[in-house]
């Protein structure tokens, strides 16, 4: 019989199940859930997150990358940045992690039922948007025009280069990539993300946008979705700053009266529009 784990603090332990290069300085941890993991993590949803531990250096949090529906192994991108990712690299197939979670609240995809979406992914930010984009595939019919802008700083840091042809072959979707820097290489547009929103202009019209991605991009998109009409409850953002605990215990990840961790991590902007300015 598995194990419930019983608090909260106390991660599951989790089998690398494979490691992939990604980009530079980022990979895909497919995560095997043990000891009562495996049924804590059965139903998880788009944009919940987990925090994930490098046993003897510590722990970290991270926007679960995939959905239950596309396979057991519980997926994570982690960029190296610190201590703990950078002893997470270092860890291969077989090597065992902590993972606490699932954590936080998730996008409501049942209210997005019916209506156009418009998701928008910087650099490692598109991880947790993954899950957004697997749901609405997966239930195509469920939802109304899908338009994917993916975005990078050069088109190394790309993320999840080999599922763009299963993105472009959808029907009833689209997807724009957008670098700041382009190599000799590169053929696709060169320009910021919001340059890119500009000139495609997506109608508000029972549409939603989803962003996540640096907090200066996520501060200049929301300027932008509202000038295109976008009204505060039709633009929903996942924010990941300054989590300690994930259960709403230590108040670090405070943004006004909300905790990110446990209000969020997904917040509409007519919850926390006239507060991101604190996360620049």
């Amino acid at each position: 019989m598995e194990k419930t784990n019983q608090n909260p603090m106390v991660p599951f332990e989790g089998k690398l199940v494979e490691v992939r290069d990604m980009a530079p300085e980022i990979k895909l941890f497919r995560v095997e859930m043990l000891n009562g993991g495996g049924e804590a993590f059965l139903d998880y949803q788009p944009g919940q997150f987990a925090f994930v531990s490098a046993f003897g250096v510590g722990e970290a949090p991270f926007g679960i990358a995939g959905t239950p529906r596309r396979g057991q192994p519980v997926e994570f991108a982690v960029q190296r940045h610190g201590a703990v990712t950078t002893e997470m690299h270092e860890l291969g197939e077989g090597d065992i992690l902590g993972v606490r979670g699932p954590l936080g609240n998730h996008f409501p995809m049942d209210d997005f039922r019916g209506k156009d979406l418009v998701v928008l992914g910087g650099g490692i930010g598109g991880a947790p948007l993954r899950p957004v984009i697997q749901t609405v595939l997966d239930n195509r019919g469920d939802y109304g025009h899908l338009t994917i802008l993916w975005a990078a700083r050069d088109p190394s840091l790309l993320l999840f280069r080999e599922e763009y042809n299963e993105w472009r072959k959808a029907p009833n979707t689209e997807l724009h990539l957008t670098v700041d820097q382009g190599t000799p290489e590169w053929k696709g547009n060169v320009g910021l993300i919001t340059d890119l929103l500009e000139k495609i202009g997506p109608r508000p019209k029972e549409s939603v946008a989803i962003t996540c991605g640096p907090p200066i991009m996520i501060y200049f998109v929301d300027k932008l979705l509202t000038k295109l009409g976008f009204a505060p409850e039709q633009s929903f953002v996942t924010l990941e700053a300054r989590m300690h605990c994930g259960i709403g215990k230590c108040g670090r990840c405070n943004l006004g009266e909300k905790l990110v961790c446990v209000d969020g991590p997904v917040f509409s902007m007519a919850e926390v529009g006239g507060m991101l300015e604190s996360f620049l």
